[in-house]
Formats: C-alpha cells, sequence, structure tokens
C-alpha cells in the first residue's frame, strides 16, 4: 500500500474499503492496481491509501500472487514464479528491508521497522 499516485502503472478508483492500523485508526482505499517497472514485471492488488504515510510491501502477499522473495544477507529479490522475470530489487539496510522500484522516485521512499521485541507484533 502507497499513497503516491505516481507510483502506480495503471490505477483503478476503488469503491470503498479501508486499512485499519494498530493505533485504532483507519485511512480509506481510494484506487487499486499495478507498480512495478514494467506492466510485465508489475506487483497487482497494491492499494493507493488516502493520507498513508509509507510505502509498504507484504511479503506473505507477494508469494500468495505468484511470487517468490528472496531474502540473502546482502539482497532482495521479488521474483515472478510465472515468468522468472524480476519485478523488484532490493537491499539489506541494518535490519530493514529497502525495495526500490526504478520508476519511483527515491526520495519518497520509506521504510519501517519494528523497534518492539513483542512476538504478537
Amino acid at each position: 500500500m502507497t499513497s503516491e499516485k505516481s507510483n502506480f502503472l495503471s490505477l483503478v478508483a476503488s469503491d470503498g474499503g479501508s486499512v485499519a492500523f494498530g493505533n485504532g485508526k483507519s485511512r480509506a482505499i481510494i484506487g487499486i492496481r499495478k507498480i512495478g517497472e514494467l506492466l510485465s514485471h508489475s506487483i497487482d492488488n497494491v492499494h493507493l491509501v488516502d493520507g498513508f504515510q509509507y510505502n509498504l510491501l507484504s511479503a506473505s502477499q507477494l508469494c500468495d500472487n505468484d511470487n517468490l522473495v528472496v531474502f540473502s544477507a546482502k539482497q532482495r529479490l521479488v521474483v515472478n514464479v510465472n515468468t522468472g522475470h524480476v519485478v523488484l530489487r532490493g537491499k539489506r539496510h541494518k535490519n530493514v528491508s529497502k525495495v526500490c522500484i526504478s520508476s519511483l522516485p527515491q526520495n519518497n521512499l520509506t521504510c519501517l521497522s519494528a523497534l518492539n521485541g513483542d512476538v504478537m507484533l
């Protein structure tokens, strides 16, 4: 999910829905579609969330959509298992994975890190 409309290769207005956060607040989903380097190398069903401050990806949802997520000591890859194409490339920075899409402006990328040791987080 992201709030940056410019991140999308294609975008369709959403007819409702919201994303709930741990602080009890929620934000409206205003669009949904594809992000990536090319339409043939993209991630579908990404939500455009009104007023959201970050760009987040879910590794499990990527895997649920026919992608392989590879975490090695220095790099991160998201590979489409049907085509073999690399959809996203990233690297490890401390304990945060930073994944960049060449079409996204580098200064707009933000990563989050959970510092709480709570296993339920």
